[in-house]
């Protein structure tokens, strides 16, 4: 967990393009807020991973994920049965049922699909505002870090020495 962390810190203040870390960071919110035990949950995991995004923030924001999707559950249910009860597609949902592995996906779930459309509801603005954190954070909030004595203070702890040297 500490490797990912330092990971992502170096990453913020790498040559990446923000773009691409807001990306995975969108892309590992939409999973994170997804129950985790349907076959589409793990269809998407595998898919991105063999895509070119970073992989500290995918992780971490399926974490974060996981972490504020049950308080958001009754949502999901609402959003999920407007979906799935929409009248121009039942008939395809219906159709779905019948292939035999989409029932492993449990689309026809009402959390399952709310929480889905709701995840690639929030892609945009979660994009732009990663984007912008950071932007904020390479700009402002690192070079103040770097320089100030706290955090002088801070890397002669020996165990965050070790953690330093284990992220290198």
């Amino acid at each position: 967990m500490f490797k990912k962390l330092i990971k992502l810190l170096k990453l913020l203040n790498s040559n990446s393009k923000a773009s691409q870390i807001a990306n995975s960071f969108c892309i590992g919110l939409i999973l994170g807020l997804m129950p985790k035990n349907n076959l589409l949950w793990f269809m998407i995991l595998v898919f991105f991973m063999f895509v070119r995004i970073h992989k500290a923030c995918y992780g971490l924001m399926i974490i974060v994920g996981a972490l504020i999707a049950p308080s958001l559950d009754p949502l999901f249910d609402k959003v999920g049965y407007a979906v799935l009860t929409f009248g121009p597609m039942e008939n395809a949902y219906a159709w779905l049922l019948n292939v035999p592995v989409m029932g492993f996906t449990k689309f026809n779930n009402t959390v399952v699909a709310g929480s889905l459309v709701c995840g690639l509801i929030a892609y945009i603005p979660v994009f732009f505002l990663a984007e912008g954190f950071i932007y904020v954070w390479r700009r402002f909030v690192a070079p103040l870090l770097i320089k100030s004595k706290a955090m002088a203070a801070f890397y002669k702890v020996p165990l965050v020495k070790k953690l330093v040297e284990l992220g290198k």
